[in-house]
């Protein structure tokens, strides 16, 4: 799996440098699981130029509650450190491989 599975205690290391885009996601949720094929796919194609990680809403509530976590997927987009983009619900590969890759080169 191309995917970082983040903790409380990993997170704010896996984000503070380049571009990460993390999925919060549950195991019971349906949308979640289209999702996640799209971002382990992508994982391998950005490989290098940003991270793509892994937030389970259930087992990090507090991470949930941080970023303001309504409904899932919810996909953040940080770069160094900081949240550039939120998309709620199934994001397409193409509309997410673009948004990195501008994030990426600059």
């Amino acid at each position: 799996m191309g995917t970082a599975v983040l903790t409380k205690e990993t997170f704010q290391d896996q984000i503070q440098s380049g571009v990460t885009l993390v999925d919060f996601w549950a195991p019971w949720c349906g949308p979640c699981k289209m999702q996640t094929p799209i971002v382990e796919e992508l994982a391998g194609e950005v490989k290098g130029q940003a991270t793509i990680a892994k937030v389970n809403v259930d087992e990090e509530s507090d991470l949930a509650s941080q970023f303001g976590i309504r409904s899932i997927p919810s996909l953040l987009l940080f770069k160094d450190g900081k949240l550039v983009d939120t998309m709620i619900g199934v994001n397409p590969k193409g509309v997410l491989k673009e948004k990195i890759m501008k994030l990426a080169a600059n």
